[in-house]
């Protein structure tokens, strides 16, 4: 094992590797990623992987926003697909949130989003299958769609590679060597690795590291779960990306007739040990709303499904920055289940930080560590968390 690099990256998911990525286009080249089990094995490989930009926040738009032109781009920008597929982005809200929802719009079409306000005749020409309910009302992103978490994190690994950085898979960091309130090193299962600079990309083991080192960022970890259906008429399943914050339901096609539905978030969930398998009272619960929203799925069989984890902070937005009282110490955590869809920005925006001092490309001081002290928290318009 490598025992010095001018930069170790903490976490091999999406986000680590993204950041490794970044940093190796800004010509840091001596970068060492330590992963504690395989790429992309974490929350990373659990993510429904929806590419959606309505967000309450400016900062988050536009990192969704910037990033999702780099998912169309991928192959072009990183040598290798993303598994981009457009199927447009539906929003649902109830009456009481119709008002915040065009505010979103208003904000997100001054970034740049080609979004737009639906009526429900609007709705049946671009989705007849969808059912429609009094006082409603819908949005459209008509470039958004998923990818492929694990070819994205994998492509960004391999491209880092080609660069010159290098990859420890199967390595466990097991703390951070701070000497006179600066970085010195880390320790791992394996040995030691000397350096003045560490990037925290470590998703739900994200807690316990920064309360070594007496962060005072708070983190929860959530499980989410994702049913998994399948329509019995696979020329017919074809649906956008539904968020529905009417019945609870963020559900997005895949290939063969496939739904996958993400639903529910349980708190306290230990990353090391919890239930990775979906609650048959939820599963059943699920089906019943989907069937309300889309009646052609009352054919549709339930396959299975799986759990992940969310990484949570107080505001349900990421926290990117240099901790504080530790020169050299740096995060990228807590992105409370939007972290895929930013995940190419945020490689960007983290190794301007790291080399600059400060992003450039996008402003994301607003996602400061010192905000859940100072009260300056973000705020989302909806009820409903996750949208944020």
């Amino acid at each position: 094992m490598s025992d010095s690099a001018e930069v170790v990256i903490v976490g091999g998911g999406v986000m680590g590797c993204s950041i490794q990525h970044g940093l190796a286009e800004k010509g840091v080249h001596d970068s060492l990623l330590l992963e504690q089990n395989a790429l992309a094995s974490g929350s990373t490989s659990r993510s429904q992987a929806i590419l959606r930009m309505h967000y309450s926040n400016e900062v988050t738009a536009r990192l969704a926003w910037e990033s999702l032109k780099i998912f169309k781009d991928f192959e072009e920008i990183v040598g290798s697909p993303s598994g981009y597929t457009q199927t447009g982005y539906l929003l649902i809200v109830p009456r009481e949130d119709i008002q915040p929802m065009r505010q979103n719009l208003d904000m997100q079409k001054v970034v740049g989003i080609n979004t737009v306000e639906v009526s429900r005749e609007d709705l049946y020409t671009l989705c007849d299958m969808v059912e429609t309910y009094e006082n409603e009302s819908y949005s459209w992103e008509p470039d958004s769609g998923y990818a492929d978490p694990y070819l994205v994190t994998t492509g960004y690994a391999s491209r880092s590679r080609q660069l010159g950085a290098r990859i420890e898979a199967s390595t466990r960091v097991l703390s951070i060597d701070i000497v006179g309130g600066r970085v010195n090193g880390v320790v791992t299962d394996k040995g030691v690795v000397s350096t003045d600079t560490v990037v925290l990309a470590t998703g739900p083991w994200s807690g316990p590291l920064l309360e070594s080192v007496d962060s005072d960022i708070k983190l929860d970890t959530v499980r989410h779960q994702v049913v998994l259906l399948k329509h019995s008429n696979a020329l017919r399943s074809s649906h956008p990306i539904i968020g529905d914050v009417t019945l609870d339901l963020s559900a997005r096609p895949d290939v063969g007739g496939l739904t996958m539905i993400g639903v529910g978030e349980d708190e306290n969930a230990d990353p090391d040990s919890f239930n990775q398998g979906v609650d048959m009272p939820m599963v059943e619960k699920t089906m019943a709303n989907m069937i309300r929203r889309i009646p052609s799925m009352e054919s549709a069989q339930f396959i299975g499904g799986w759990s992940g984890l969310f990484t949570t902070t107080p505001d349900w937005h990421p926290v990117l920055d240099q901790i504080e009282g530790i020169k050299g110490l740096y995060c990228a955590v807590g992105f409370s289940g939007h972290g895929f869809k930013l995940s190419p920005m945020i490689g960007k925006v983290m190794s301007e930080i790291i080399v600059e001092g400060q992003s450039t490309s996008v402003d994301v001081s607003r996602l400061n560590a010192s905000r859940f002290k100072t009260g300056n928290l973000l705020e989302s318009n909806y009820r409903m968390q996750v949208l944020a």
